[in-house]
């Protein structure tokens, strides 16, 4: 430990950890000795936190709230939302069968009758139905990896994804989850594109910005105190990402006081997504536009190759998990010298089963040996999880130190995309939390402490550690 204190304090390393001043990092080893794992989650869900800086818009979004507002006309904008719940009913229906492919109530409307009988209104749902339409929108079972995920799960959200009302007001849900752990400031990835009103109306992108404005001023929002800017991501193995490349980039350019930069997701074992195939489209971007952010997924794949490499000739300074980064040592040299961040999704690469234990997880390696890289969520939603299961994964599995959590924190605000005046501000509201928590929780009796904290803890907690509230 000495030896990385040095190196992080002296090589000039972009990506080193800033020490805690007040010296608490002998309390947090007792604490993490002697606590039970609720007792640390419920301390870790007190701790302040910074930033999630990979997080998928809809993916994070919880599905029991999503549930309340997909059935709420008050929040929807007067929509009826309806989930497929059975099939054959309707000879020659060529529809391939989809449970609880959820649907929007002008759609619905224009069904044949045969067809309508094969959806359930929300609103409707018995009480078995309702849970196993929730549970469905989660990885929260065996065997469920990232086939379930990514061919099943998204498509079920269907309508209510693609509807305005319902992400304005999910935006919102989320930010008041997040800041009830402690967390300051998100980064969502969404495509502005595709979003409708109630009715069907299609909502063009430069509405959809003033209409999401509009809805982060408002006090329910604001009251949160969690700060948001926004990326565009996209697809990257379409035949058109070239093209929704280049729209990006107008998108960002034009509405900066949201948008700060660009992402590209999809699967990457689908090799029609590999990334030099972007390396000129980039390039041309960046002769007429410039301070647009660029955090792009890259190696998020089980075997060794150069996507990482390549995304950054692309010009990424973020890289979305990292998982094969010791795979080539060269990139190792290259992200030691504090290049780019990693944006690190421990219970992500789990659940999607990257790594199969965290024994052979790169973040030890990667963060111990100087590379900037910090704690993200990726779909906490999807999981049923939050920003604590994070923490408390990297604590119980790695053994990190304080100075080690607060310095993945730290980092991701200074990674993020933020604007200057905006970075420098929660960096010194973070520093200022921090050591008043230090404080806190170096005097008294820390058990009795926690009887202060009201954590919440979600369905992945009480799987993976037996922890309820």
């Amino acid at each position: 430990m000495k030896l990385f204190r040095w190196i992080a304090l002296t090589a000039g390393i972009a990506g080193s950890l800033t020490l805690s001043a007040g010296g608490f990092d002998d309390t947090f080893s007792r604490l993490k000795t002697n606590l039970s794992k609720a007792e640390l989650y419920t301390f870790l869900y007190a701790m302040p936190k910074a930033a999630d800086l990979h997080h998928h818009s809809g993916g994070c979004w919880q599905m029991d709230s999503l549930f309340q507002v997909a059935t709420n006309p008050a929040r929807n904008g007067g929509n009826r939302f309806y989930t497929r719940v059975r099939a054959g009913l309707c000879d020659g229906d060529t529809n391939a069968w989809r449970q609880f492919q959820t649907i929007a109530g002008y759609t619905w409307k224009t069904l044949p009758e045969c067809q309508q009988k094969e959806y359930a209104a929300l609103d409707e749902l018995t009480a078995v139905q309702r849970e196993a339409f929730i549970n469905s929108l989660r990885l929260d079972k065996p065997g469920e990896g990232r086939n379930e995920f990514f061919e099943e799960i998204w498509p079920r959200f269907g309508a209510m994804g693609r509807s305005l009302e319902v992400f304005l007001e999910m935006t919102v849900e989320t930010m008041k989850r997040y800041g009830a752990e402690g967390v300051r400031y998100l980064e969502p990835q969404t495509i502005p594109l595709g979003f409708v009103l109630a009715d069907g109306t299609a909502v063009d992108p430069d509405e959809m910005h003033r209409r999401l404005k509009a809805r982060l001023e408002q006090p329910d929002a604001r009251a949160t105190g969690v700060e948001v800017r926004w990326q565009v991501v996209v697809l990257r193995f379409t035949p058109i990402a070239e093209k929704k490349i280049e729209e990006a980039y107008d998108f960002v350019s034009r509405h900066r006081d949201l948008w700060v930069g660009i992402n590209m997701a999809g699967r990457e074992d689908n090799d029609k997504g590999h990334p030099r195939r972007f390396l000129e489209t980039y390039r041309r971007m960046r002769h007429k536009y410039s301070d647009v952010g660029l955090a792009i997924h890259a190696g998020e794949v089980d075997e060794p190759n150069p996507h990482m490499r390549d995304t950054l000739l692309l010009g990424a300074t973020r890289l979305g998990h990292g998982n094969n980064v010791l795979t080539d040592d060269d990139l190792v040299l290259h992200l030691r010298s504090g290049i780019a961040f990693v944006e690190i999704n421990l219970v992500s690469n789990l659940l999607l089963e990257y790594v199969t234990n965290y024994s052979q997880h790169h973040f030890p390696e990667m963060l111990r040996l100087g590379i900037p890289c910090g704690l993200s969520t990726d779909d906490s939603g999807m999981w049923d999880s939050g920003m604590t299961d994070e923490y408390l994964t990297a604590v119980t599995e790695f053994n990190l130190t304080w100075d080690e959590l607060v310095g993945c924190g730290r980092n991701s605000l200074k990674w993020s995309f933020a604007e200057p005046g905006l970075k420098q501000r929660l960096l010194d509201d973070y520093d200022r939390s921090v050591k008043a928590f230090e404080e806190k929780w170096s005097t008294g009796d820390p058990k009795a402490r926690l009887g202060e904290v009201h954590p919440v803890a979600y369905g992945y907690a009480a799987r993976r550690w037996g922890i309820k509230y």
